[in-house]
Formats: structure tokens, sequence, C-alpha cells
């Protein structure tokens, strides 16, 4: 037999030992079943961000581009910040999800954004118009502080 050309049939039974596909099926029912556990005993939602009083708060409008440059208005229109592209990469990539998540929403895509501060450190940003939000915290300090600057008066 020949055996310069590729081998498109196995000689073997099992490709995929049966030993290998029930430990797989059993991982998949333990999964199902620890979750199914939580749920119908009422366990809590754990690991959510810890609740706090309003610090501070500031509706503003973010407009941005593709090549990470961003600009921050206020509830007025004043100009808030300008930023370079090495300067505005997270805020014009949140603008970038703003305008997608505005997109699947079919709402328009230039309404105002709110961004919080809180009493334990923590920051948010959440979109009226869509009900999108997102703890800045979990974007790390750094991309959070960049919206904590436009907070400053």
């Amino acid at each position: 037999m020949d055996r310069t050309h590729p081998r498109f049939r196995s000689d073997d039974k099992e490709l995929v030992p049966r030993v290998m596909v029930r430990a797989m099926v059993a991982l998949v029912l333990l999964c199902l079943i620890l979750v199914s556990a939580h749920v119908w005993t009422g366990q809590p939602v754990k690991y959510t961000a810890p609740q706090a009083a309003v610090d501070r708060e500031r509706i503003v409008f973010l407009q941005g581009d593709m090549a990470g440059s961003a600009r921050v208005l206020d509830a007025n229109g004043s100009l808030i910040a300008d930023l370079a592209p090495d300067e505005g990469g997270f805020v014009s990539g949140v603008w970038r999800v703003l305008q997608r998540e505005r997109t699947k929403a079919r709402v328009a895509l230039d309404g105002p954004v709110r961004v919080t501060a809180y009493d334990n450190g923590r920051m948010a940003i959440a979109d009226p118009s869509t009900g999108w939000s997102a703890d800045l915290m979990g974007f790390g300090h750094d991309n959070a502080a960049a919206f904590a600057k436009l907070l400053l008066d």
C-alpha cells in the first residue's frame, strides 16, 4: 500500500476513546447539576460590584474615531476634553461600544451617557438610551482614571 498519500479513513474503531467521551459528558452533567442546585436553593448572586453612595456624577457626550482620538462634551455642549489618539484610546473604545449598542437598539447614536463615581472608589458609565452600563474598575485603574478626569470641574 502506498503511504505517500494522506489517509482519510482510520483503521481504528475509536478515533476518540470512549473513556474520554464519557468523562466529558460527566463533566457537563456535573456543571449542570451544580448550577441547578445553586439556582434551586435560592443562593444569592455573588461577586457583583459593591453598592455605594454616589459621590460625583456627570452627564457627558462622547465623540470618537477609529484612530483612538476622542472628544468629550458636557451637557451644555462645552468641551471637557479633546484627546489625541495616544491619550483617548480607552474613551474612544467606550465610544465604539456605545455606537454598537445604540445601533443594535436602533436609537440615536449621539445621546448622552452618565459617568458616576461612588464613594467607595469605583466608577461606572451608563447609557440611558439603551440601558447598557459598565463598571469601569473592571478595565483597570488607568482606564478608570481616564473617566475620573472627566468628573473634575
